[in-house]
């Protein structure tokens, strides 16, 4: 005895499928459903399936006409794939999006993650649905995000696991010494010495081991002689002239992005970090300006920018704005992003090294560096200042979490 239709379909439910739009064309109308039954089938020749209801007008259109585009749909695009749900009347489905046809003349969506365009070249008969095959003729992958998903009768997003582990850099420390005339070579040494990349200060020995941040360049032998370039992305052209001139010096690059959640820089943001890509950094980094980041404007960003990124890895540099600084680390940590600029004890807003240290350790998240030499540092630092610091949880001791 067959199972029932019911208790079929909610047990389907329970695998997650992302979603696309099924489109065709019947002379000068368009028509499109909203589906997650969709594969590949070959790479070659590229075949993709699609298995639709034989009640559907769709499945007549596409019987008839021979064609259909797929069109796979982002996180923040759930509005149009309920309308083409059923949600909006057909007539009204098409209405304000960014439409194009390519080889078929079957609408595709222009700001989809990706979309297809095919010619049906198999009709299987499938029970109640018919699996069309088609030969995909035309496709592109429009912009990068993370996709919407359907889960149990419900749209979603990916969830977001923690990081295995993560890596902290102090970008702040010899900045912040020189502003108040403290010496800096010291503790620059120890925080190196705890795990931590630092950036050079004015005069410092271990400088092969360190970062150093350059504006601009007028020359290649005007770079200094770190292990580590960090440079301002100002335009894509400079940003390949820089990672040349540091890959000429054996030195990492790093592509900086100033004010780069900032509401009004999202667009500007994820263009530079492609561009960045472009060029071969070898990291690129996202800084908080002096518009504070939200823990929503700051996962809006990461998302698309890590995306972008692919395999380039994403670090982020945070501020301490009305104490919002950790729980944008999590958020960075659950968008993605496994590498944080921070500063010993937290001067100057920045974010300090021991509090993420303190959140990684209460995510069960790994670090290489060593907390207990940055507590130690921390004090020395205090000390140092004669006032106390603004981190949180240095005082916790070397042991205490």
């Amino acid at each position: 005895m067959a199972v029932d239709a019911e208790t079929f379909r909610s047990v389907l439910g329970q695998w997650p499928t992302g979603v696309v739009l099924v489109t065709t064309t019947a002379g000068e109308t368009w028509h499109g459903m909203t589906a997650s039954s969709f594969s590949s089938v070959s790479l070659d020749p590229p075949l993709v399936l699609v298995c639709l209801d034989k009640r559907l007008y769709s499945h007549r259109l596409i019987s008839e006409s021979g064609l259909f585009g797929i069109s796979i749909l982002g996180r923040d695009q759930a509005d149009l794939g309920q309308a083409f749900a059923g949600r909006a009347a057909p007539a009204e489905r098409f209405a304000g999006g960014d439409w194009a046809t390519a080889v078929t003349g079957a609408p595709v969506l222009g700001n989809a993650l990706g979309w297809l365009d095919c010619r049906v070249v198999h009709a299987y008969p499938g029970g109640d649905h018919t699996i069309f095959v088609g030969e995909v003729l035309a496709a592109d992958t429009p912009r990068a995000t993370s996709p919407l998903l359907f889960h149990s009768r419900s749209w979603g997003q990916l969830a977001d696991p923690l990081p295995a582990e993560i890596g902290l850099a102090d970008t702040g420390l010899a900045a912040a010494l020189e502003r108040r005339g403290l010496p800096s070579a010291k503790l620059l040494r120890r925080v190196r010495e705890a795990g931590l990349r630092t950036r050079v200060g004015a005069a410092d020995p271990d400088a092969a081991a360190a970062s150093a941040l350059v504006d601009a360049l007028d020359v290649p032998d005007a770079l200094p002689d770190t292990g580590t370039v960090e440079f301002l992305y100002r335009d894509a052209d400079g940003a390949g002239r820089l990672v040349t001139a540091a890959r000429a010096k054996g030195a990492q690059a790093v592509g900086r992005i100033p004010d780069a959640f900032a509401r009004d820089r999202r667009d500007a943001s994820i263009g530079a970090v492609a561009d960045l890509v472009a060029a071969g950094c070898d990291e690129i980094a996202l800084d908080e300006g002096d518009e504070p980041a939200s823990p929503l404007n700051l996962r809006e960003l990461l998302r698309d920018a890590v995306s972008v990124a692919g395999d380039v890895p994403v670090r982020v540099r945070l501020a301490e704005h009305a104490g919002l600084g950790l729980a944008n680390a999590l958020t960075a940590m659950k968008s993605g992003v496994r590498h944080f600029d921070v500063t010993l004890g937290g001067l100057d807003d920045g974010l300090c090294a021991v509090d993420v240290l303190f959140l990684a350790t209460r995510l069960d998240v790994a670090s290489a560096a060593d907390r207990d030499a940055l507590v130690a540092a921390a004090a020395d630092l205090e000390t140092a200042c004669g006032s106390p610091l603004p981190g949180r949880t240095y005082r916790l001791g070397r042991t205490s979490l």
